[in-house]
């Protein structure tokens, strides 16, 4: 396809407005996507350590059935 001049180009023959908002849309959820994931594994690491350290504070008072001492 060849465009006469930059402003044909960027009509894009009339469907200007499909053809950008979905370049818009997916550059959007592109950028997006990233942030969100890394936002995500942030908040469930510290969820983990939350828990983990719950864990060992409420295992400091428990003796093991093994050996009846403290862990």
């Amino acid at each position: 396809m060849y465009w006469n001049s930059f402003s044909d180009f960027l009509a894009m023959g009339g469907y200007a407005f499909y053809v950008w908002g979905s370049f818009l849309v997916t550059a959007l959820v592109m950028t997006a996507e990233p942030l969100l994931l890394r936002r995500r594994r942030q908040q469930l690491i510290a969820r983990l350590k939350r828990q983990l350290d719950a864990e060992n504070r409420a295992g400091q008072g428990v003796m093991t059935p093994e050996t009846g001492e403290h862990p």
